[in-house]
């Protein structure tokens, strides 16, 4: 587990222990990001990198920021010195193998994303925004498929932000079957016994699916 998901599901913990007590809250979400994707693609509309956004909850913002004693006035405007002590707390010491909760498909194909490098931070509304790109071994954009999701699905994220890419391709947002993912996440929790913690993997099957298309020009 990376140091910002032990960091992650500590201050859950501190702050809603009781749910954690409950077996089913093992697969329940315990954080919320909105996701936006940025494509980047080349002149044979392969696409070779990725610029990813997260939106934070704002209780889950809060605390992070109280945890690096930020925003230490409540006003929700971090001074500049703050902004750059925020910058990549949940993008440094991704552990090896570690995938970033971004999955990208050509074909039967699951492509290769590279280190995230850091874009930007920023706070508004009390919800933390931060932006990374990664590079992504090129395949062609047109069928392309991507699942934003936490395996754990301790994150539950949602590709509810602009999805951008150049014309003729645009990216439709196929949303999951919510009663199937959780049938099969409660069947998966009935296995596990009761004086055991097992964590299970429904991420995927909660997730949203974006699929590619480019239009023949």
């Amino acid at each position: 587990m990376s140091p910002f998901r032990k960091l992650l599901r500590r201050l859950v913990a501190l702050s809603a222990a009781a749910l954690l007590c409950a077996p089913a809250a093992k697969a329940h979400p315990h954080v919320f990001a909105d996701v936006g994707l940025v494509l980047d693609l080349d002149a044979e509309r392969n696409v070779v990198s990725v610029e990813v956004t997260w939106r934070y909850d704002d209780f889950f913002s809060l605390l992070i920021l109280e945890d690096m004693g930020l925003d230490a006035d409540g006003d929700g405007a971090l001074t500049p010195a703050e902004l750059t002590a925020l910058e990549r707390f949940d993008l440094d010491n991704w552990y090896e193998g570690f995938e970033g909760d971004l999955y990208m498909y050509s074909g039967e194909q699951k492509l290769t994303l590279g280190a995230p490098e850091f874009v930007s931070v920023s706070v508004d509304e009390g919800r933390i925004t931060s932006v990374h790109r990664r590079s992504v071994s090129p395949a062609p954009a047109d069928g392309l498929v991507i699942e934003p999701y936490d395996p754990t699905y301790y994150i539950a994220f949602e590709a509810s932000l602009p999805i951008t890419l150049p014309a003729p391709c645009t990216a439709a947002v196929a949303k999951p079957d919510l009663d199937e993912a959780a049938r099969k996440m409660q069947q998966e929790l009935a296995q596990i016994p009761e004086d055991q913690f097992l964590e299970i993997e429904p991420g995927r099957d909660f997730a949203d699916r974006i699929e590619v298309t480019c239009a023949a020009s």
